[in-house]
């Protein structure tokens, strides 16, 4: 794992605690909880996922042997 990328994990947990913070101080008498919490969970996932590369392409064997008999 790069630096840049355990950066933004790093970013990723503050945000995942700055979302639970903001949430737990939320009004009594608001029903429907802190939005911007919800927000902040949202961004958190997707930069964890970014960050754990778990979207990156990665080609199968079938493709490799294409992509490799069209080389020659």
């Amino acid at each position: 794992m790069t630096a840049g990328r355990m950066a933004e994990l790093a970013v990723a947990v503050v945000l995942l605690a700055a979302g639970v913070f903001f949430y737990r101080r939320r009004d009594k008498s608001d029903t429907y909880g802190s939005q911007g919490a919800v927000i902040l969970f949202v961004i958190a996932a997707i930069l964890a996922i970014h960050a754990l590369g778990l979207m990156q392409y990665r080609p199968s064997l079938s493709e490799l042997e294409s992509m490799q008999e069209r080389a020659r």
